[in-house]
């Protein structure tokens, strides 16, 4: 493929030549890329905004992570913190910091990604900005999304008896994780052995091009089921449990045997002797939905494929347990991602 350098293009023509195409799904989008700012109508619904950044280095290594892929899992990643409120994602800004070792058509492959992901969930983009970058590649996005007011769901608002629930299953990603550095690491040492990545392909696409959970918040939305409480699992099932226990002033008692956990997941932990339970509790970046649900409506959810009951709400004074298989009942710790641990500072 030819190389077209970034100075040939400039940052103007380059926003016009990545956005020259899009086009505008949603009537509440009034106006788009092209302006000082976009322009939103409400309908009379509630709007819900979040923004996430991830840098080169922190959060992604392109020595595993495809272009196209980064910037789908950019939106995603947004798109998850507004389903997590019970809210429909409508649109979308994008920024991105790069240096002049990308080409036009590299920046090309993030955009690809980040329309193919606005088209799977129906988003509109309609704006962002672009800026020479000296510390690697930085991508921002930003997420608006619209809601009826009595449905919004916060981290707040379960009671005691509430049934705690989880979509999918969990510590994929995190094992998607371990195996690309394990990868990484190989290859890095001698260039000539190639990654081998057979038969892991789903815990892989669960790191590199997570799916946040739109067809969990139909599927309730279907039930008539309204979550007392939902956050998205981003930084393991623990913390985000330790969230929504705070957030209520509650306690909770989860079951290990309950987990969803994906045999590919299990087989790979065991390869590199950890515990899949572990990687489900700490791991993070799964991106599936935790909440919790009212117990009358246990018997609209108990046979919906992609949700499990893993455990229950409690006084608060019980505090977090999770309870083994064994019955043994083990405290519970919050030890996933820290931005700003000492490590990292």
């Amino acid at each position: 493929m030819e190389r077209t350098e970034l100075s040939e293009f400039g940052e103007f023509k380059l926003i016009k030549h990545l956005t020259q195409n899009i086009k505008l799904k949603h009537k509440s989008s009034l106006l788009g890329i092209g302006d000082d700012a976009a322009l939103i109508d409400t309908d009379g619904k509630k709007v819900l905004l979040t923004t996430d950044m991830l840098l080169e280095g922190v959060h992604f290594h392109l020595s595993y992570m495809p272009l196209k892929h980064l910037g789908y899992k950019a939106v995603a990643v947004n798109l998850s913190d507004l389903y997590a409120m019970n809210a429909i994602p409508k649109q979308i800004t994008v920024s991105i910091g790069v240096s002049n070792r990308f080409s036009v058509e590299a920046v090309e492959e993030i955009y690809e990604g980040i329309l193919l992901c606005c088209d799977n969930y129906q988003v509109d983009l309609v704006g962002g900005d672009t800026v020479s970058s000296q510390s690697g590649l930085v991508i921002s996005v930003t997420a608006v999304g619209l809601a009826d007011e009595k449905e919004i769901t916060y981290r707040k608002g379960a009671s005691e008896g509430d049934l705690i629930c989880v979509s999918g299953d969990l510590g994929a990603s995190f094992m998607g994780l371990q195996l690309l550095e394990r990868e990484r690491s190989v290859f890095e040492e001698n260039p000539k052995i190639q990654p081998d990545l057979a038969g892991k392909e789903y815990i892989v696409e669960r790191q590199l091009k997570p799916e946040p959970r739109a067809d969990i918040i139909r599927l309730l939305k279907e039930q008539g089921i309204v979550p007392s409480s939902m956050i998205d699992v981003s930084d393991g099932l623990a913390s985000e449990l330790f969230h929504l226990a705070a957030a209520s002033g509650l306690g909770c008692k989860i079951y290990e045997v309950k987990i969803p956990i994906d045999p590919q997941t299990d087989l790979t932990a065991d390869e590199f002797k950890l515990s899949p339970v572990s990687a489900a509790l700490n791991g993070g970046e799964d991106y599936e939905l935790l909440f919790s649900i009212k117990q009358s409506d246990y018997e609209k959810i108990k046979d919906q494929k992609g949700i499990s009951v893993i455990g229950h709400t409690t006084q608060e004074s019980e505090g977090l347990h999770l309870v083994t298989r064994v019955g043994e009942q083990i405290p519970l710790k919050a030890q996933g991602w820290n931005a700003f641990s000492e490590k990292e500072v």
